[in-house]
């Protein structure tokens, strides 16, 4: 590699790496306790979840409570609000029921309640406080919706273009070293820089692809705008033109739900949305079923069933670019492979930690540094020469 390939690498991994690694820092960190959000909420206290856990599932419709006669149990206590979302928990009888005052309502004047199917009862609501909701929305878009969600996304993808840079500039640097040299006897900086390289190559792969699905579920709302305009709108084109349906006017959702189950029988429903809302026509119940395996249960397909008459409208996998972002969710915070899975992402997450924060220091120590200074400690490992 000659030198003045190695310069633009240089560069291009200085100035990636200097404006995202603030950003990056923030999200390792909140990312953290996230991964185990599972068993945070768990041990925060969830006694409807443990009292449920040998009850029937909501896949299950045996022994459950009837989802109308959840549904009238909710708006009964919430008048004038109308039904936006309703949510499964496949392994226990719970379910939600998502309400707010008009079906297009902003997501911070929803409320959500959590019903136990086996009883009847409702058991009280999800909040938007807390320690975990703040984590995740400063995680998610610094409370800034949309606009900090593409930042964030920007963010993430110049994460990678560094890490992309400073895999080309690893192997110059190390061509006189054997792989996993630590200098620890040597001065400060080189030590620091050895640490950063070593965990930094180590963690590479999954670096890149916790950035990369970062990037793709920054997008979220794009994409889902795009399969709107488009699947969505294919499916539902007999309905254009139509005003929309009144919620006075909405008919059976075990009804709608029956009619589904009967054109899939083997698919579980993750969650409905009703019509108006960000996941549905103005005229459908939309029934999202998952997968029936670990691997496919995050890949959801949309089966709409006109919410007057109770008939299956259409049924249809999700396009590419759907299904990229439901495997890249889970995969972003390891949430499909159990604790184990979830421990080694949060030992890789303490490892980008250390390489985003000794690059600040390197940075930090030599900053004054020519481009030429730099370009020769790449070329020697580290070791100092004299200027030319």
């Amino acid at each position: 590699m000659t030198r003045d390939t190695i310069r633009v690498w240089y560069l291009v991994h200085r100035w990636t790496s200097l404006i995202c690694t603030l950003f990056l820092l923030m999200l390792c960190a909140t990312g953290l306790p996230l991964i185990f959000h599972d068993e945070i909420d768990l041990l925060s206290g969830e006694p409807d979840r443990v009292a449920t856990a040998g009850a029937p599932s909501s896949s299950d419709a045996a022994g459950l409570k009837p989802l109308d006669t959840m549904l009238a149990k909710v708006l009964a206590n919430e008048p004038g609000q109308v039904p936006v979302f309703m949510a499964f928990d496949n392994e226990t009888p719970l379910m939600t029921i998502t309400t707010a005052p008009r079906p297009d309502s902003r997501a911070a004047d929803m409320t959500v309640h959590v019903l136990n199917r086996a009883t009847g009862e409702m058991t009280g609501r999800e909040s938007e406080e807390g320690a975990m909701h703040f984590l995740l929305q400063l995680h998610t878009d610094m409370f800034l919706g949309l606009p900090g969600m593409l930042f964030l996304g920007l963010m993430g993808f110049l994460f990678f273009l560094s890490l992309v840079s400073g895999a080309v500039l690893y192997a110059p640097f190390m061509r006189k070293l054997k792989f996993g040299t630590l200098r620890v006897s040597r001065s400060e900086r080189l030590r620091q820089m050895d640490y950063h390289n070593l965990l930094g190559i180590v963690a590479l792969a999954w670096m890149s692809v916790v950035g990369l699905t970062g990037v793709i579920n920054a997008a979220a709302t794009p994409l889902r705008q795009m399969w709107q305009m488009g699947e969505l709108a294919e499916m539902t084109r007999t309905y254009a033109g139509q005003p929309p349906l009144p919620p006075s006017r909405y008919g059976s959702i075990d009804k709608a739900m029956a009619a589904v189950r009967q054109e899939r029988p083997g698919n579980s429903p993750q969650f409905i949305g009703f019509p108006g809302g960000a996941f549905s026509s103005k005229h459908h119940y939309a029934i999202f079923l998952q997968g029936t395996t670990k691997l496919t249960e995050h890949v959801l397909t949309p089966a709409l069933v006109d919410a007057e008459r109770g008939v299956l409208t259409d049924i249809r996998q999700m396009p590419w670019y759907m299904v990229g972002l439901s495997y890249s969710q889970p995969l972003h915070f390891g949430d499909y492979g159990g604790l184990p899975l979830k421990i080694l992402w949060a030992a890789l997450d303490l490892f980008t930690l250390h390489v985003l924060w000794t690059g600040l220091l390197l940075w930090q120590g030599k900053r004054r540094a020519g481009t030429d200074a730099h370009v020769r400690e790449v070329e020697t490992g580290g070791m100092p020469v004299p200027a030319e």
